[in-house]
């Protein structure tokens, strides 16, 4: 049984088996009551406005876990394409925080007075935590790719067929649901599965709470933003 379920492993890739395995998390996170009523028109624009204001803030944190993750993949990784992918994702969050700051300005928003909340905190001390020199590679990129992920399944979900998403929110989600960013994700994901194959048991173990964890706060991120109305 357990050479069956290895050899499924190896066929899919290990991101896929684990996101198989916490299908149900995975959908908390990517299938939000707040992303579904963006998705159906139903969204309250404050809670809207809580999440720009509050990713925002996360943005800026996740600019030092990227640059962390970069550095892990020149000093561990024997493939120069995993630092030119990694590389465009970190040159990305240039135009990423100008974006925040357009839109933030846009609906009124003075981010100087964001005070970031108790799951936003909790979020960012989680990508503290992942930028220290003894975590491994494998188990960062893993977390990259998450993040990654779970706002391009989002956002790609209120762009799909019959969704009825606002106007004035359709940039929003394009910006992360568009197909040029799931290409990004994938080669992400791929980048994760090729160190996962070659990593020690503790690192997978180690890489899965990784992935938990993110799926976890993006959970809470999404609550935070609907508790606020």
């Amino acid at each position: 049984m357990e050479e069956k379920l290895k050899a499924e492993e190896k066929k899919i890739g290990m991101t896929e088996a684990w996101l198989r395995k916490h299908r149900l998390l995975y959908t908390g996170a990517t299938r939000h009551p707040f992303i579904l009523s963006i998705r159906d028109g139903t969204v309250d624009i404050a809670a809207f406005k809580t999440w720009l204001a509050q990713d925002y803030l996360f943005v800026r944190a996740f600019v030092p876990f990227a640059a962390s993750v970069l550095i892990k993949a020149y000093k561990e990784s024997d493939d120069n394409t995993d630092m030119e992918v990694i590389l465009g994702g970190v040159a990305a969050l240039k135009d990423e925080i100008s974006w925040f700051k357009n839109e933030a300005n846009k609906w009124g928003i003075s981010l100087s007075n964001v005070v970031p909340q108790k799951p936003n905190k909790n979020y960012c001390g989680l990508l503290d935590s992942l930028t220290r020199p003894e975590v491994e590679y494998s188990v960062a990129i893993t977390a990259f790719w998450a993040i990654e992920a779970v706002y391009q399944e989002s956002f790609a979900h209120c762009l799909g067929e019959g969704s009825q998403t606002p106007q004035e929110l359709k940039e929003t989600c394009e910006r992360w649901g568009n197909e040029g960013f799931g290409q990004y994700c994938q080669s992400l994901q791929n980048i994760a599965n090729l160190h996962l194959q070659k990593a020690s048991d503790d690192e997978l173990k180690n890489a899965e709470v990784a992935l938990l964890s993110v799926l976890e706060h993006e959970v809470e991120f999404w609550n935070m933003s609907c508790a606020s109305v």
